[in-house]
């Protein structure tokens, strides 16, 4: 009974190790855009994967068919969402607030519309998944969308800066 036990364990672990090896470039990027930090500095997006991931390994054997990428690309925005919720609070999360990220273009757009453009966009999730998923009606998923889309588009422009005049003495 042990032997089958280490067998099932040893299996597991290869084909959760394989699985990794084959995704966790393109979650890892998933999550860096989904925290708008800087490719080669994500330490959120690195704890977002790492707890992702976890969840998807404890539930390995209970897959069933289902693809371990949708999993955890699952858990990732169900993880991000909590987080974002809990940090900013209202509904549309509002923007977070501290000093900008100016090496992140995601960073203007708020918690919400970075998770709904990431799924739809890099992703390619459909919008009934997407709706699905964050329990949104599909009308405000793509609305979201087309918003995130715009703003990326047409930043909001910086006020131009105030150029003193000096009197002369």
């Amino acid at each position: 009974m042990r032997e089958r036990q280490a067998s099932q364990n040893a299996r597991r672990a290869r084909e959760f190790e394989a699985f990794v090896a084959g995704a966790a470039g393109r979650l890892l990027h998933a999550a860096t855009l989904l925290t708008a930090e800087p490719p080669d500095d994500n330490p959120r997006a690195r704890r977002l994967l790492t707890a992702a991931l976890a969840h998807t390994y404890a539930s390995w054997d209970r897959l069933r068919g289902e693809d371990p990428y949708d999993r955890t690309r699952q858990q990732l925005a169900v993880r991000f969402a909590r987080a974002a919720w809990h940090q900013y609070g209202a509904p549309g999360w509002a923007h977070p607030r501290g000093h900008p990220k100016p090496d992140s273009v995601l960073y203007c757009l708020t918690p919400q519309e970075r998770l709904i453009l990431v799924l739809r966009m890099y992703e390619g999730v459909a919008e009934e998944q997407a709706a699905a998923l964050l329990g949104l009606p599909t009308e405000r998923v793509r609305a979201i969308c087309a918003r995130a889309m715009a703003t990326l588009l047409h930043p909001p422009r910086e006020a131009a800066p105030v150029i003193a005049k000096v009197a002369p003495s």
